[in-house]
């Protein structure tokens, strides 16, 4: 099995070594493709205003400064070209991407690109605890459980153009109850907060802060699941459609 790792959190993240390892339980043929730097919160964005560039860092192993879309696209059309991959896996994520999460994360964006090109495409995430930020986001438990929730879906027949979105609790691997297949949630994020501060210059800039209310997770949806320890695994589709509105927008226009 041909294997393309990717991720939004850069080349050099400690969640994409964490995820070549798990790889590594599966198969020994691993193409990485990442960014060069950070790119967490670019969806599904292409780099389409200018040039991107790629620095080989080893075999089968590149940095690409542009978007996580960018990198499958590069994978697929000159890496990869001679020999596809047969499963794509980005991540693993560092924080977890989870409800609407999904629509602004650079590690679902890229497994949506392999959906797309009709490979089998995993997203996966660790959620952590406010204390755990930066570096010392513990990847423990998407380690002990990685393998174990990705073997299982090795085998299945995934319908076109779709993709799964893999979630593992702030715990410890240990104190996982096990694995649920969910729904994906929706939370009602509070109001966009803008830090406003003025360089030396004079010129303001803004730091962005998305604050979120207090809510009640869905039951049977990643939010609860995750909420009560377990790893979950959320089926994506690439259609978008809401087609409960199709008939009255039909008869609207009639």
């Amino acid at each position: 099995m041909r294997i393309l790792l990717t991720n939004d959190d850069g080349y050099h993240a400690r969640g994409l070594a964490v995820l070549e390892r798990i790889a590594r339980t599966i198969s020994d043929d691993i193409t990485v493709v990442a960014p060069a730097e950070e790119q967490s919160g670019k969806s599904r964005s292409l780099t389409l205003t200018e040039p991107f560039r790629v620095a080989k860092r080893g075999e089968n192993r590149y940095a690409v400064r542009g978007t996580p879309t960018d990198c499958v696209m590069f994978a697929l059309a000159d890496a990869m070209k001679d020999s596809p991959p047969d499963l794509i896996l980005s991540g693993v994520n560092r924080g977890g991407n989870l409800a609407e999460d999904v629509s602004y994360s650079g590690t679902v964006s890229a497994a949506m690109e392999g959906a797309l090109a009709g490979i089998r495409s995993v997203a996966l995430s660790q959620r952590y605890a406010r204390s755990g930020m930066g570096d010392g986001v513990p990847f423990d438990t998407a380690e002990a459980w990685g393998a174990r929730t990705l073997l299982p879906l090795l085998d299945l027949d995934w319908a076109p153009r779709t993709l799964i979105n893999i979630n593992f609790p702030p715990i410890e691997g240990d104190a996982v109850k096990g694995i649920r297949v969910v729904s994906q949630g929706l939370r009602d994020y509070g109001r966009v907060g803008l830090d406003k501060r003025t360089d030396p210059r004079g010129f303001d800039y803004y730091w962005l802060a998305m604050g979120r209310l207090p809510h009640d997770p869905v039951p049977d949806t990643d939010l609860e699941a995750i909420e009560q320890g377990y790893v979950t695994v959320t089926p994506l589709h690439l259609d978008l459609t809401h087609r409960e509105s199709l008939d009255m927008l039909a008869a609207a226009y009639r």
